[in-house]
């Protein structure tokens, strides 16, 4: 009976955790059967929890030295021949479009990856190896033909926003690129919240899906093992996990249901610089041929929200909270200082909502906006001092300070990126 009552109530965990039910109760995103199965849309909350997140990391690229770029979702069928793509990635991708006249004269493909438009844009002029490495990033929109039956909430889609970036490197800069995107990827999840499962090297396996080139996999091989061995992580190694052009460090995450998936990865790719034939000038003033380092920090953006949501229960870290302050007027008496306090976070660039005495009790309304970082509840005595009574999320009550101080207070933990509410 214990036994049963233990299973009943992980089996109410798991259904209060899941992202899926959590998104459409919070009205985060949803889906409708006109738009499609595995293409979600983003309502005004879930919408703003994804423009905080796609925000943070292209700082944190452009910090990193990364120059950010954006490329068509289209490219020729050529284009994928040439990557790869079309002969191992075939049956994940959409059929082409046919333009051009009754026979079709051009065939175009929504892009099954982002990296092919990158290593055009590296040959689109000459390159000198002062350039490099030389950092592309961008966070776009990549299609898989996902069949209907695996499709999952945001965690498995046909439309996926990538946050993707390439590397274009000499082979002795290829370990310190890899081992700089993996400690970007560790700073990412300290401001997530989130801790890796486990560091996987995907290797590949038998059949014909991966690239025939014995020498190339085992010299990318063996500088991902040292740039893991080198950075004092354990980790396993899994035969065909790799990508089809290379072997990859995957960082996994277990979600509440104890399933696994990849959400960052890096990678080191032979193969597309010389489909491409990308090449750079030397020292030497001889051409050679550049390494490219896939990397992705926080991967799918729809899986990182998904993530997110099962991780935190809909309780985001402030920083990514859709509604970062609550205003809680405790008569209509104080409605104008609160109007007035609103109207100052919103300068200070929080996002904010006024819950007033229309909304119900004042129990009512804290209870409301539980998932809120910071409750600011403004009663008779705080208007009158133009102070602010705090109630944090995690369940402390900080005792009234100045408005000015709770808003600089408030504003330096978001702006840091932090996950502890309050110092």
């Amino acid at each position: 009976m214990q036994e049963h009552d233990a299973d009943e109530q992980h089996e109410n965990q798991l259904h209060q955790h899941d992202h899926r039910r959590l998104g459409r109760e919070l009205g985060l995103f949803d889906s409708d059967p006109l738009i499609g199965a595995g293409l979600p849309y983003w309502l005004p909350d879930g919408a703003a929890v994804r423009h905080s997140l796609e925000e943070y990391i292209r700082e944190v690229e452009r910090r990193a030295g990364y120059r950010h770029v954006y490329s068509p979702v289209l490219g020729k069928r050529e284009l994928y021949e040439i990557s790869g793509h079309w002969q191992h990635y075939r049956e994940d991708m959409f059929s082409p479009m046919e333009l051009g006249g009754q026979h079709g004269e051009e065939q175009l493909v929504l892009r099954p990856s982002l990296c092919p438009h990158h290593a055009l844009m590296f040959r689109s002029r000459s390159r000198s190896y002062r350039e490099l490495p030389l950092r592309f990033a961008e966070l776009g929109a990549m299609f898989r033909s996902e069949r209907t039956g695996v499709l999952r909430g945001l965690t498995r889609v046909r439309a996926i926003q990538l946050n993707d970036g390439h590397v274009f490197c000499t082979l002795d800069q290829v370990a310190g690129e890899a081992a700089a995107a993996l400690e970007l990827i560790r700073r990412a999840y300290v401001a997530l919240g989130i801790e890796p499962s486990r560091y996987r090297l995907s290797l590949p396996g038998p059949g014909g899906k991966y690239v025939a080139a014995p020498e190339l996999w085992e010299r990318s091989t063996a500088l991902l093992r040292a740039v893991l061995d080198d950075s004092g992580l354990d980790f396993e190694e899994a035969e065909g996990e790799a990508a089809f052009y290379g072997p990859k460090i995957d960082v996994q995450v277990v979600d509440n249901a104890g399933r696994e998936a990849t959400l960052s990865t890096v990678q080191v790719d032979f193969h597309q610089p010389e489909q491409f034939d990308l090449h750079y000038v030397g020292a030497d003033g001889a051409k050679h041929r550049p390494v490219m380092v896939h990397r992705a920090i926080i991967g799918s953006v729809e899986r990182a929200v998904a993530h997110l949501l099962e991780q935190h229960g809909g309780a985001f870290p402030a920083w990514l909270a859709p509604v970062q302050v609550a205003v809680l007027p405790v008569t209509e008496d104080q409605l104008p200082q609160a109007e007035a306090f609103e109207a100052r976070c919103l300068d200070a660039g929080l996002r904010v909502e006024l819950l007033g005495p229309e909304r119900g009790s004042l129990g009512a309304r804290i209870r409301e906006a539980r998932l809120a970082p910071y409750q600011a509840v403004i009663g008779a005595k705080e208007a009158a001092d133009d102070h602010v009574a705090l109630r944090l999320r995690d369940g402390r009550r900080i005792d009234p300070l100045p408005a000015d101080e709770v808003l600089a207070r408030i504003g330096a933990l978001v702006g840091a990126h932090r996950v502890d509410l309050w110092e």
